[in-house]
């Protein structure tokens, strides 16, 4: 649905209709996960045994290292970022991730190997905290 939505904006520049689509799907899936993550799940009845689920603590931790995810993902260029949510989040490979960007494979792995080694990088600096 969302793709025919989307179809007026579509432009032909070169690169195979599926880039398109799967931009879109994309799209769909960041949406979805932003959606979920922010959600609370309410329940009926308080349960009379400890849980061995994730506690606060543990779910701060989890949100604070997806937080820090996000945050080192926007600082690589675009087809990086897309590049790597195909092939790490969508599970593409890197012959499908070379089709959906007008890519060979290839150079779909070693983008791939560039990106994880400037996360990296960016991994080990320091947080800047925003006053």
């Amino acid at each position: 649905m969302a793709v025919l939505t989307a179809l007026p904006r579509y432009r032909e520049e070169g690169k195979p209709f599926e880039a398109f689509v799967y931009r879109v799907a994309s799209n769909k899936a960041a949406d979805v996960l932003r959606v979920v993550s922010r959600s609370a799940v309410p329940t009926d009845d308080i349960p009379d045994t400890p849980s061995a689920e994730a506690g606060p603590e543990e779910l701060a931790v989890l949100g604070d290292d997806a937080r820090r995810a996000r945050m080192l993902l926007e600082q690589l260029p675009e087809q990086l970022r897309e590049l790597i949510f195909l092939r790490v989040a969508v599970g593409l490979s890197a012959e499908e991730t070379g089709r959906a960007l007008d890519m060979t494979a290839g150079a779909v792995r070693v983008a791939q190997h560039r990106a994880v080694q400037r996360l990296r990088t960016l991994a080990t600096q320091p947080v800047r905290r925003s006053s």
